[in-house]
């Protein structure tokens, strides 16, 4: 069976949570957080500099500043540290660039999501293996049963709890991705209706006291806005296919 290169749509279409956008600027979630920004800026630095050579650096650029939240998040749920799940997203990302130079990513054998899951599962057991050796090396023991546990279950050949973890974080950036698409085709005052109407869940009345908009806006931009977010959901999805 034919093997295929990750496509190019891919990296620029693929999921991008809200504040990822290709600015060249620190996601906006990420600024209160000093030290959690550092780590980003020096992981993101350190990996394009090991991508400096090859072709399409931008779109490995962009396709780090899409993905490394989720790769973070489940990483971080499994088990590891704030630098350890940093160093399993840049070395993810430098597993996947280097499987696609090789054209080793074939769609027909399973879904991008499914890859880009495994990809992650394997970088995750080697920062716990890692850790496992460092302790040996100072002479301490395999931090507890707690550790251990989380590893073995991470290991599972059946990826019960790393799939159920990546499933989960997985419609969260999904859906932090449509959003940020939705702004991009909606009126500022339709999104902030909707906002406060459907994804905080305020009453009716509250919105429109509080925006000092009609009746007929708030149901209007929940119409109008729904209808877009419900489509750039199902061009997410493809994405994951």
């Amino acid at each position: 069976m034919r093997e295929r290169q990750v496509p190019g749509d891919l990296l620029h279409s693929a999921p991008m949570a809200e504040g990822n956008e290709p600015t060249g600027k620190e996601p906006e979630s990420l600024q209160g957080d000093a030290i959690l920004g550092e780590a980003y800026a020096k992981t993101r630095k350190s990996l394009i500099a090991k991508l400096d050579n090859w072709e399409d650096q931008q779109a490995w650029d962009e396709f780090y500043k899409i993905y490394w939240r989720l790769i973070y998040s489940v990483a971080i749920k499994a088990g590891l540290r704030s630098d350890e799940a940093f160093d399993c997203v840049q070395e993810t990302i430098l597993s996947i660039a280097k499987q696609s130079k090789k054209n080793l990513y074939d769609p027909a054998q399973g879904s991008f999501k499914t890859w880009l899951m495994n990809m992650t599962r394997w970088r995750i057991n080697d920062q716990f293996r890692k850790r496992k050796k460092d302790t040996a090396m100072v002479g301490g023991e395999w931090e507890n049963d707690r550790k251990t546990a989380v590893i073995d279950r991470v290991e599972d050949p059946n990826g019960e709890v790393l799939s159920r973890l990546w499933d989960m974080e997985w419609k969260k950036n999904v859906a932090d991705a449509a959003l940020t698409r939705v702004k991009a085709h909606v009126s500022p005052k339709q999104y902030q209706i909707f906002d406060c109407y459907v994804i905080k869940q305020w009453d009716a009345k509250k919105v429109q006291d509080h925006l000092n908009v009609s009746m007929a806006q708030v149901y209007l931009a929940k119409h109008r806005v729904g209808a877009v977010l419900k489509r750039e959901l199902a061009k997410l999805d493809e994405n994951a296919d």
